[in-house]
């Protein structure tokens, strides 16, 4: 039984062995490659924080509360402004504009990348097919593991934090996009081509404007498995309130890392909620109405 097992583990797969191999082949093909992307992050990542932590506390909590009001109504922005405040008396103002300022990097990007390869999905059921597996692996992926190469290419820091998040956030908005273009009523895409529109015209003029709620809806949730990386991001480096709760857990010190949690929370409840009045500020039936008005004067 012995001499048995020795058999079945020397032919064991070694998987490990050749995706080391691979990273290795990468990291010296490619230097300049991921050198380049670092600096372009990190000025990124460095840019929007300092943007957020150039202003004194109140006023940029005054400008976040006059945009909560704009996207939700007074009672969302007095209420907004109120969380935020909390976030500046529990001391944790920078470490949450850090925060703030690694999530909108990396959700600008993950939407970037993920719009147009849902909206490719949408128009091409061998895109669809073959980007399918790929976001289930994306998906499955425990988040901590997609830190591990991450650090293997650009070290330790907010790059790998950005990466990670990305990969991990991007799935969502490329699904949701693709629900949203398919759902589009098939009357009004075929009355744009009988009026002799385009593809791109119909894309941008349609469908586009139709699918917004369920885009925005992807974006949303690409906002919120963002914030869920803040704290994982921590292990590598990334500033932010994911230092501030990784060195609580640590010190092994549950009112520290209470503070930087709550400081999360009201984060995410305040993206969650902006972003989710974006897709609905106007309903589908008043688009649809507009897109057919449009459509009947362009003939």
């Amino acid at each position: 039984m012995g001499e048995l097992l020795q058999d079945i583990e020397q032919w064991r797969l070694p998987l490990g062995r050749w995706v080391a191999q691979f990273v290795d082949w990468l990291t010296e093909t490619f230097p300049a490659f991921f050198e380049f992307l670092t600096n372009v992050l990190l000025g990124a990542y460095e840019a929007l924080a300092d943007l957020f932590t150039w202003p004194p506390d109140v006023v940029m909590i005054l400008i976040l509360g006059v945009l909560g009001l704009l996207a939700r109504g007074w009672k969302f922005g007095i209420g907004g402004t109120a969380a935020l405040f909390l976030i500046s008396l529990l001391n944790l103002w920078e470490p949450a504009m850090e925060t703030l300022a690694l999530i909108v990097g990396s959700v600008v990007i993950a939407t970037v990348l993920a719009i147009p390869v849902g909206i490719a999905a949408a128009r091409s059921d061998v895109v669809s097919n073959a980007v399918r597996p790929v976001l289930d692996f994306m998906q499955t992926m425990p988040p901590l593991v997609y830190l591990i190469p991450a650090i293997f290419f650009f070290g330790v820091g907010v790059v790998p934090g950005l990466i990670a998040t990305i990969v991990f956030a991007m799935p969502p908005g490329v699904r949701l996009t693709e629900l949203g273009i398919r759902q589009v009523d098939q009357e009004v895409v075929e009355a744009g081509h009988a009026f002799g529109s385009s593809p791109g015209e119909i894309l941008r003029q349609i469908q586009i404007p139709l699918a917004r709620p369920t885009i925005m809806a992807g974006v949303n949730q690409v906002i919120m498995l963002a914030l869920s990386m803040v704290v994982l991001a921590g292990f590598v480096g990334a500033p932010g309130l994911g230092q501030e709760v990784l060195s609580a857990l640590s010190r092994v010190e549950i009112g520290p890392g209470a503070e930087a949690g709550l400081s999360v929370v009201i984060l995410a409840i305040y993206l969650d909620r902006v972003t989710a009045a974006l897709g609905t500020r106007s309903g589908t039936s008043g688009r649809l109405a507009k897109l057919k008005g449009r459509l009947a004067k362009a003939k």
